[in-house]
């Protein structure tokens, strides 16, 4: 009976960690088969032990080519979102205006609409308009997709902000535009990286809205389709691995920071 009291009081947390483990698995065995010298095309079966795909992640063509240009397609995508997302949600919060509701009511969309309509929409405008397709249309495919999580992140954490705060500065001969960066953009700046990170992670990870504007450029998502009908190349679990680290440390340090600011405060 003990072990069944024991069981019953940890059900949640062991629920959690078998879920987080399931979920964390595929990044295990990419992490495993980046290290393996695979003896064909295909990287699906363990054969010998090799940091050749570490040492030279590049030695495939296009594939560093293809990275840096996702890379940068989503610093950009992430930096347009960010502005115009951050906008919109005080514009959604703060003021009162005709057609709010409606506003609102579009905005989720993009979230809930699958990838694969709004990626033919989008090129049907792209078409229409004779704009060539390439990096730019890429860029404003990613900018509008990423614009609504962006609004949803940081209306959360504006909706959550005490306007007091913002009444005692004004109260202290602050200006608007020293109330906004000393007061208003340091309380909401947490919704505002979360929304930027999200962008980001959305941007570099795209693939259906990316192949449908693309035309002939690649990004490292449609590399890794490609290759993966011919043979996935080790190095692409090399990255992967990587890009999943930085992922991870990124939040590790968040939390770290955090704690560090809520201990001085206390």
């Amino acid at each position: 009976m003990t072990f069944v009291n024991w069981l019953k009081r940890h059900l949640v947390v062991i629920a959690g960690l078998l879920t987080l483990g399931y979920l964390l698995l595929p990044n295990v065995v990419v992490t495993v088969f980046s290290f393996n010298q695979p003896k064909g095309r295909f990287n699906y079966e363990w054969q010998t032990f090799s940091t050749d795909a570490w040492t030279d992640p590049c030695g495939v063509a296009d594939l560093c080519g293809s990275l840096a240009l996702s890379l940068q397609l989503a610093a950009w995508a992430t930096l347009g979102a960010t502005v115009l997302g951050t906008l919109i949600a005080f514009a959604l919060v703060r003021y009162r205006f005709r057609a709010r509701g409606a506003v609102n009511s579009l905005i989720f969309l993009p979230m809930a609409m699958p990838e694969v309509v709004m990626a033919a929409s989008l090129l049907t405008l792209f078409l229409n308009l004779g704009t060539q397709l390439g990096f730019w249309t890429i860029l404003i495919a990613h900018i509008m997709f990423c614009l609504s999580f962006v609004v949803v992140a940081v209306k959360a954490r504006v909706m959550s902000m005490d306007p007091r705060l913002e009444e005692a500065a004004r109260d202290l001969y602050a200006g608007p535009v020293q109330t906004f960066v000393r007061v208003t953009l340091p309380i909401a700046a947490p919704g505002i990286a979360a929304g930027a990170l999200l962008a980001f992670a959305l941007s570099f990870d795209d693939f259906i809205i990316t192949n449908f504007n693309a035309g002939a450029t690649v990004t490292f998502p449609m590399f890794v389709w490609g290759s993966a009908q011919r043979g996935t190349p080790v190095q692409i679990n090399a990255i992967g691995t990587a890009m999943f680290l930085v992922a991870v440390l990124v939040v590790v340090a968040g939390m770290v920071i955090g704690n560090r600011r809520k201990r001085q405060k206390a």
